[in-house]
Order: structure tokens, then sequence, then C-alpha cells
């Protein structure tokens, strides 16, 4: 299939062949016939994407500080390649369309092949010719309303939540400053609501067009016909002002909010749902006590991945108004035909033509309202593409380990992939991911011969000797499970599991089919300033304390690793990368576990473990610390000696009274020593790096960490027969 794509760091738009995305459950599979181009949020990305990196920076000051903190602990080096793998990659355009269902993923119940639907959000509804909309994103279209109507569903939702953040009432006054797509909208609602609208906008063109569309009169700011504005509404409103204003208007300009303030009566509302300057004029609004509201986007549930994502609906008793549901209304209001798009749909374009189309917009040469795109209906369905100047029938001169990648987001293509990508032993044959895009990132930087959105598929290539798996954490245990029965050699990301039940199901694949060739990516032991630093202190001798400090910080709103009935535990999800430090530091196991947390963090937390050698070992997991602080800072105290490392930057031994100190040019935490360990195992039919018994142990120690949290006593580590047993019949595992 066909897929509209930009690259943030050169602005470049492109139509690119990718795989049709898999058919999850919880959503469906929607072939497009129309998508709406958004001349407001596109065009500033469009816009955005053309500035020098300075101007990137002053145009997301948010992203900015983000990159200061990232550059604090994981050093300039790291950071820098991970910003410039974010701007030198393909990202989507597009969030409205219609289209018809082709595929019905499990738990979308009253959905069928063949069914219109209308479908929104900036991840799903992409300019593309196939997409995969979760359930809560999508609406099925009434009949009497066509394809090009229903794609305007999204921006549609918009405006309604708008609306509804003003609570107008039949009878009241309103106005709207700024008459594009989102304004004409604005101005059609208000009226079927009973609502007496006024315009203003710095286009005549768009005042007529208004008034056409209902609003009772409009004008442009500093000619007669605002005057006469200004006249229309003392009349209708005796000299009050009107009852509520929306702000629907863009640019930097702070005429709007100026205008609001004049337009208002005492107390009014003003809704902001455009993105102005708003310097709000502090005497205008502090002697009128106008209520300033923001309308966030299509309504409850945007930006709240459980809702999005997972398709877990705010019950109507509680929540009358989601945006799944301002949607079904906005198609209502086209049904009856309280609506009329007829005058905003001012240019429809074929699906093929999009580049050029973005160039017209972008150079002022195409402008209007709305705009759409129109999709053949012979679209190519495939969901694994080979790349003809890459791909051949024998493997690659030298090569003697064929790969294929399952997931490849940013720390896959940044920190892994990179130390693979000129091996002249590794051929690359295929990636698997679940967005298309992904893939082609993926496959434009590291060469691979095939990307998909099937990873089933990719398991049955018998090319394929190893298979590293870089997904989120949920899906890590049954994709192992897979590939293990495949016959593959396996990498995983960590954690291995997020429930003892996932672990158990692990344990069971590998006694079934005796593969037992798989690695988890517990880097830091690969780290040089840490093999160093263990060389230098030692080979224990006796009981050793080992402490480490984890700077671990907040999480960013929205953060997926938030989503702890699915993805597991913050320590789950990480922590398991040091409890395999301090075992392979100590070169002894975990047998029981103590963890206690903060009354307002449970991810908060200290963890003491105590290890069959006699040593203890202290993780102190922490998340209230300031985030420019180092992230991890280890002391190891025994046999007279002490060993210390600050963050990967320096490392010192001390010893009867004498200190030797290494510092070190960026953090490097191993990754790069992992990948070769692991490569070089499959290669050579060596045992893996890491032994089976340790991942399983140290897996089994994070969830004796939540046990022990819940129960406020220390936890056996060890995962008996009789534990994976019942971890495999016990059938309570939500994450899986």
């Amino acid at each position: 299939m066909k897929q509209v794509a930009q690259n943030y760091r050169s602005g470049e738009i492109s139509l690119v062949e990718v795989p049709v995305p898999a058919c999850k459950r919880g959503g469906l599979v929607v072939r497009s016939l129309f998508s709406l181009v958004s001349m407001g949020t596109e065009a500033m990305k469009i816009h955005e994407s053309k500035l020098s990196l300075v101007g990137k920076a002053r145009a997301r000051p948010d992203q900015v500080k983000k990159v200061m903190q990232s550059v604090s602990q994981q050093g300039a080096v790291a950071t820098y390649k991970k910003v410039m793998n974010r701007l030198d990659s393909l990202t989507p355009l597009g969030y409205s369309l219609c289209g018809e269902v082709v595929e019905v993923g499990e738990g979308m119940d009253g959905y069928e092949v063949g069914q219109l639907v209308a479908c929104g959000g900036n991840l799903h509804a992409l300019h593309a010719d196939f997409n995969w909309v979760p359930k809560n994103l999508c609406v099925p279209v009434p009949e009497g309303v066509g394809p090009a109507e229903a794609s305007f569903a999204t921006v549609g939702s918009i405006a309604m939540q708008g609306f509804r953040q003003s609570e107008a009432k039949l009878g009241e006054t309103a106005c709207v400053i700024g008459l594009g797509l989102l304004g004409q909208l604005m101005v059609q609602i208000l009226r079927a609501a009973g609502v007496r609208v006024y315009g203003v906008d710095i286009s005549e063109e768009r005042c007529a067009l208004a008034e056409r569309l209902g609003a009772a009169k409009c004008g442009v700011p500093g000619t007669r016909n605002f005057d006469a504005l200004s006249n229309a509404i003392g009349i209708a409103t005796r000299g009050a002002g009107v009852d509520y204003v929306f702000l629907t208007a863009g640019g930097s300009s702070n005429q709007p909010v100026e205008l609001a303030a004049e337009l208002a009566r005492d107390r009014a509302r003003i809704v902001d749902i455009g993105k102005c300057s708003l310097d709000l004029p502090w005497k205008d609004y502090y002697e009128k006590e106008l209520d300033v509201r923001f309308s966030r986007s299509y309504g409850p549930g945007r930006y709240d991945p459980s809702y999005e994502d997972d398709g877990v609906d705010y019950p109507i008793g509680y929540i009358r108004w989601t945006e799944n549901r301002n949607m079904e209304c906005f198609l209502d209001l086209l049904e009856s035909k309280k609506i009329d798009l007829e005058p905003l749909i001012t240019h429809v374009r074929p699906f093929d033509q999009a580049v050029e189309t973005y160039e017209a917009v972008n150079k002022g040469e195409l402008g209007g309202l709305g705009i759409l795109f129109e999709y053949p209906a012979e679209a190519k369905f495939t969901r694994r593409i080979e790349v003809p100047a890459i791909a051949s029938k024998g493997r690659a001169k030298g090569a003697s380990v064929g790969l294929g990648v399952i997931g490849a987001g940013n720390y896959a293509s940044t920190m892994i992939l990179p130390h693979i990508k000129d091996r002249g032993d590794v051929r690359m044959i295929e990636v698997a991911t679940a967005t298309a895009l992904s893939a082609a990132n993926a496959q434009k930087k590291f060469g691979f011969e095939r990307v998909s959105t099937d990873f089933e598929g990719l398991l049955e290539d018998t090319d394929i000797d190893a298979v590293m798996i870089m997904t989120r954490h949920h899906a890590h245990a049954a994709m192992v499970c897979k590939a293990l029965a495949a016959g593959k050699a396996v990498f995983v990301e960590k954690p291995l599991a997020v429930s003892e039940r996932q672990l158990a199901q692990v344990v069971e694949t590998i006694r079934q089919t005796g593969n037992d060739r798989l690695m988890v990516g517990f880097n830091r032991r690969f780290a040089p300033a840490l093999t160093g630093l263990k060389a230098e202190f030692g080979k224990p001798g006796g009981p050793l304390a080992f402490q480490l400090t984890v700077n671990a910080g907040p999480l960013e709103n929205g953060s997926w690793y938030a989503r702890s009935q699915q993805e597991g535990s913050r320590f789950v999800g990480e922590g398991c990368h040091f409890v395999d430090l301090a075992s392979w530091w100590l070169e002894s196991a975990p047998v029981k576990v103590f963890a206690a947390a903060t009354p307002n963090d449970p991810d908060n937390l200290q963890v003491t473990m105590f290890h069959e050698d006699g040593s203890v070992s202290r993780i102190a997991y922490l998340t209230q610390g300031d985030p420019r602080y180092p992230k991890e800072v280890l002391e190891v105290f025994g046999e007279g000696s002490v060993a210390r490392m600050d963050n990967y930057a320096s490392t010192e031994v001390w010893r009867k009274g004498k200190r030797s100190k290494q510092n070190f040019r960026g953090v490097d935490k191993g990754q790069r020593h992992e990948v070769a360990a692991f490569i070089d195992a499959v290669k050579s039919g060596a045992p893996m790096p890491i032994g089976l018994e340790s991942l399983v142990a140290t897996t089994a120690a994070t969830f004796a960490v939540t046990r022990s949290l819940g129960t406020g006593a220390a936890e056996p580590v060890a995962f008996t027969a009789e534990e994976q047993a019942f971890a495999l019949d016990s059938g309570m595992d939500a994450a899986q």
C-alpha cells in the first residue's frame, strides 16, 4: 500500500510503499475512501519541518527541555543519536478519514466487512490506503451520509468539543473569531443548537460564506462591515455583548483575544479551540471577569491510551460526550442536513497526487478550506514487501547469521541495530513492526531485505537463524515462545516477562522444544566501565555489600510505561537490569527479596536482595529526584576495598587508603558488546552469553519485589516446578 510520509528533518514529503498494518484485537483494518487534509495542523507541521535545527528548537521548547535532561543522564553522544534518529525518520500525516472495513479484529462486535466507517486519530486515521483503527476512534457512518462528508468527522468532533466547553444554551449569542474550516463548522453547530452566531475573519470571502451557512453577521476587523457587525451585536444583545466567543483562529497575532474581550459581555465565556497568541489583556479580562476555557481536541478520551488504544470506554452516565460520541453526533447532524459540507469541500485530489498537493499548499498555490484525497479501489494489499535493490536469493557475502527483527522503535534504532548494520557476518533479512512506517524507517537505515507487519510470517522463514524482539513489554513472552518453538535463537529486550504466568510459559516452551537459545537484553553487565571496574576490584572471595542508586525520574504524561496492568510495573520493566547487574557482579543469584515504597508512589522504592553466597545488594529505584541528576551510581564494599561507578562516566577503586580512578568519554552502557556477544554465540553455537538459570532468576526476583510490596515481608525468589505449574494454571494474567 501507499502512505504519505514526511521527513521532519528535511521537510520532504513522499508517497512511500509500505506493508498493510496487521489486524489486531480491538480494532478494524479500514480501506480509505477519502481523507481530509488539515490546512491548520498539517500545514503547521510542514512549516516546522522546514525550519533549521535552531528554529525547530524554538518552535518546541518542551522537547529541548527533555533533550537537556537526557544529556545529563545518558550523555551527549547517546542523546544526539536519539534526537537525530527521530528527526531523520519518516513520520505520518493525517487524522480524519472515511473508509470501508476490510478486516474485523477480535472484540469488535457490531462491525462487519464492507461497512462504512469514519475514523480519527493522528496515529491511526492516516493518509494511507489502509489503516488499523482502534475501537473508540471509529464510528459507523449513517445511511444518507456520503464517504466524502464522513471524512470530516474528526474535525467535526473538535468543533463539537469546543461547543460543549462553552455550555451554550438555546437563545444565547456567540461570536466565532476565525472562519477557516473549524470556524465554519462551529458556526453551523451553534446555529443547529439555536444560538445566534456572529463571525470575524480577515477574509471577506470567508465572512460571506459563514453568513451563507447561518451566521447572522460577519465582519473583517478595520473595515466598515466590522462596524456593522459591532452594531448588529449591540442591537441583538441590547448593548451587553455576546455570551460566548470561540477562538478558532491561528497565527501569532494577539488580535483575536483582544477582539474577544471587546465583543464579549460581562462574565462571558471565551473558548480557545485554535492555536493563536493568548497574551490576555489583563485589564479588559479582569474588569469583565471573563471565563477563559480551553477545548482539548476531540473530547474526553483524547490522549488517554487506555481509551484510544485499548478501547476502554467512559460510562455514559459519568461522561456523556467522549471523542467517539462527539464523532457520532457530528455524523447525525450531517444525516439530518443541519450541517452543509458541500461549500467547504474546495478540492478533491487523487491520492497518488498527494506530494504535488502538499507542495502546492506549502507554496500558497492551493487555498480553500476542505481538501480531500480520494483513494483508488485497487490499492495493493500485502503485509510483506521485498526491497528489490537489496534482496538476494543466497546469503550476503560472508554472512553466517540470518537475522529477523520484531519491533524497531527509537531504542532499537539508536542503541541496538546500528551495531549490527555493518557486520559482514549478518544478513539483515526482515524487520516486522506494528506500524508500517516504523518498518520503512528501519529498512531505510539498516538495509533489511524485507519489511512487514506480520511477525509470525517472519518466524516461518528458514533463512532466519536469529530473531531480535524489541517490542513493548507485554508482548515479549508470547513472541519469545513462538520464536523458540520455530527453532530460532532469540534476543529479547528486557523484560523477559511481565508476570509469573508469562515466565512459566517461557520456561515450559523451552522444556517442550529443547531450544534454550535465549538471551535477554541486560546490557549493563557488558558496559566497558563496569567490566573494567569489576576486573580491577577482583573476584569476590566472600560476601559483599552492593549498593546501586537509580535516579529513574518521573514518567512523562501518557507514557506507555505507566500502563502497569498491561506492561508490568516500572521495576519489572527496568529494574530487572539492576537485578541482573547485582547477580553478575556478585556471581550469586538472589534468593530472597524485601521491598518498600513511599506511600505516594509505589514505583519510588528501595529493594534489598539476599544472595546465595551471603552477599546483600540494595537497589534504590527512585522516581522523585531531579531528572538532571546522574541516573546510576554504584558502590560495592567488601574485603577492605570499595568500587564506585558514577553514571558510566568515571570509576574508582579504593584499596589500602589509595584510590585509582578512570574517566570515560561518553556514556557506554554496553549495547555494542551485548549485541556482539549474542551474534558470536549464534554464529559459533557457543552457549548464550547469559545462562538461562540467571535469566529466570532475575525475572522471578522482579516479581518477588511486587509481592513484597504487597505483603510487607521478605519474599522468596525461587521459581520451582510447583510455582511454575501454579502460574500456568492460574489464568490470572491480565498482561498476556
